[in-house]
């Protein structure tokens, strides 16, 4: 059986394996239930702080920052 003289580097192995693979995947958006903004899927939104119809995080809204800024 033939073998290889010398060893095959990792640059030249992901050329190769690079054509296979080149766009291959491409992210998959979804839309939130609640805001209706563009999330990833199983990620909680950002915009909102809910998944799955549950709060998880406190979202401060940008009208809110402001009146706490200047009332400083």
């Amino acid at each position: 059986m033939a073998v290889p003289k010398k060893r095959t580097s990792v640059r030249r192995k992901g050329l190769r394996r690079a054509g296979q693979h080149h766009k291959l995947y491409r992210k998959h958006t979804f839309t939130c239930s609640n805001c209706g903004a563009t999330t990833l899927p199983h990620r909680i939104c950002d915009t909102c702080g809910q998944y799955k119809g549950k709060q998880f995080l406190k979202v401060k809204v940008a009208a809110e920052e402001t009146a706490e800024e200047s009332a400083e």
